[in-house]
């Protein structure tokens, strides 16, 4: 029973889905237009928007 638990496709897929979420966030944040709230609530959008868009683009071998 040595199977990983995700395969290297869906790690990697979340995995910059995750940076690009933070990444907004950050910059949302740094930009002084909101509170923290507006911040996750952007990152949390990026994040889901970049994962859609890196498995659509992403190939399944």
């Amino acid at each position: 029973m040595n199977r990983s638990l995700l395969t290297m496709r869906a790690a990697l897929v979340l995995l910059l889905g995750v940076l690009a979420g933070a990444g907004a966030g950050a910059l949302t944040a740094l930009s002084g237009r909101g509170g923290w709230a507006e911040a996750v609530l952007a990152g949390t959008a990026a994040c889901a928007g970049a994962v859609a868009f890196f498995n659509w683009v992403i190939d399944e071998d």
